[in-house]
């Protein structure tokens, strides 16, 4: 296997590494180049930080693993490589009639990443997290190939949802898929005219997914405005044809103005009727919306953009209302903002989710928008909320614990898997995350 020493970033493209990357094509060729020790394992790199960077180290690069192993018929169970896309799943099975029953914001996102970040998807607050539904998985450890699930080696498996990586190399993972109507979505959508209407509208909403767009330049009256979208899945209707585009260039630095982005916000604000409507969509377009504009972080430009995105229990909602007044009058977000209800559910010792209202926020990367998002993190911490690993790239340690309270327990069961810190990568370091206070 053939060592290429490259630089890398995450999907953010403001933090870079340098070093080894291989990509195996077997089982087999992944083996010999785990023989001396582990590495780390990383997928397409949409984490928007450094969570699959190692600088002036080796990692693999596990996308070339991602085949469909076998698949039941009558229970919905999938056994797939961890290089296996979430798209490609969604694809393949929803004519069948199965989904993943939790599917992150692109489809382009790594069964193997899924379960290291334990993500989440517009139906958080009935589905819980990714991986609640995972059944087993099959792990190179130190100790050699293990396999842990809910039940069996229940603490490893605790310890690897959502554990970033930091217990071993995943090779495999059994997946209870849910049942669907279709390949299409029906998707209901509204204008939503401020923050509190907002919250209220995600607190009774039934449907089975739903998401809300915020235009996070609004401010007075108008705060929190946006557009709430609720799905179901559907047969038997023929979509819009999407098309697919490619970002050509790295967008100029005024191409995110404050003028610009405030002026595109109008517009697709209303671009939904006043009243209402309701569209059909493919299933790609509606989980994944983003993925048909291939390349599209490189409208921040060469330097990049940072995510913020924290979660806050249900009755921290004014810190979060506050943190909003701070984004909308800064002049500094992007056209993309994301709010969502969550539900209890989550796998991992350092799992994301927790009942509340999570919100996500594009900053192109400036000294400004840096400097907001520390105040940001901060508002989290004393709200008893907790940011999200994999679109993080700039907090410090000393919050961690406040955040992720299980954080020992996690360490502990690292330490078995990976008792000389093989696996530890650029956001491990920064964060400090396998160091005991």
């Amino acid at each position: 296997m053939i060592w290429k020493d490259t630089t890398y970033t995450g999907w953010g493209r403001a933090l870079a590494a340098k070093g080894g990357l291989a990509r195996p094509e077997r089982q087999a060729a992944l083996a010999s180049l785990l023989a001396d020790g582990l590495l780390p394992a990383i997928g397409n790199r949409r984490s928007y930080g450094d969570a699959a960077l190692n600088t002036d180290g080796r990692a693999i690069d596990m996308t070339r693993l991602d085949r469909f192993l076998s698949f039941d018929t009558e229970s919905g169970v999938l056994e797939v490589e961890a290089g296996a896309m979430i798209g490609d799943i969604a694809q393949r099975f929803a004519p069948l009639g199965w989904l993943p029953a939790v599917m992150p914001g692109t489809g382009f996102a790594t069964v193997g990443g899924c379960i290291a970040q334990d993500v989440h998807g517009k139906n958080h607050h009935h589905m819980g997290s990714f991986c609640q539904h995972v059944i087993s998985i099959r792990i190179r450890t130190h100790k050699g190939v293990q396999e842990a699930g809910p039940e069996k080696n229940a603490d490893l498996f605790r310890a690897t949802a959502g554990g970033l990586g930091q217990t071993g190399v995943i090779l495999y993972a059994k997946l209870q898929l849910i049942p669907c109507k279709g390949d299409v979505m029906v998707v209901t959508e509204r204008r939503i005219a401020g923050w509190e209407d907002f919250l209220a509208h995600l607190d009774r909403s039934e449907a089975t997914y739903t998401v809300g767009w915020i235009d996070a330049t609004a401010t007075g009256a108008s705060l929190g405005r946006g557009i709430l979208e609720e799905g179901e899945t559907g047969a038997g209707l023929v979509p819009k044809r999407i098309r697919y585009r490619k970002v050509p260039f790295e967008a100029p630095h005024f191409a995110l103005s404050a003028p610009i982005v405030r002026a595109f916000n109008q517009l697709y604000y209303r671009r939904v009727p006043a009243s209402g409507r309701t569209v059909v969509k493919p299933i790609s377009d509606f989980f994944f919306p983003l993925d048909k504009i291939h390349d599209w972080n490189r409208l921040y430009g060469k330097r990049g953009f940072h995510q913020f995105q924290c979660v806050v229990p249900i009755a921290s909602a004014p810190a979060l209302r506050e943190m909003m007044e701070k984004i909308a009058t800064s002049g500094l977000a992007s056209p993309l903002a994301v709010l969502k209800r969550m539900g209890p559910g989550r796998a991992g010792h350092l799992s994301f989710p927790m009942e509340g209202y999570t919100l996500a926020v594009d900053f192109p990367n400036r000294a400004e928008a840096r400097e907001l998002i520390g105040r940001l993190e901060g508002m989290t911490v004393s709200a008893g909320g907790r940011l999200y690993f994999a679109k993080d790239a700039l907090a410090g340690p000393e919050s961690m614990a406040a955040m992720y309270p299980e954080l020992s327990q996690w360490r502990k069961q690292v330490t078995k898997a990976d008792p000389e810190g093989r696996l530890a990568t650029d956001m491990v370091r920064r964060l400090k995350l396998r160091d005991e206070a």
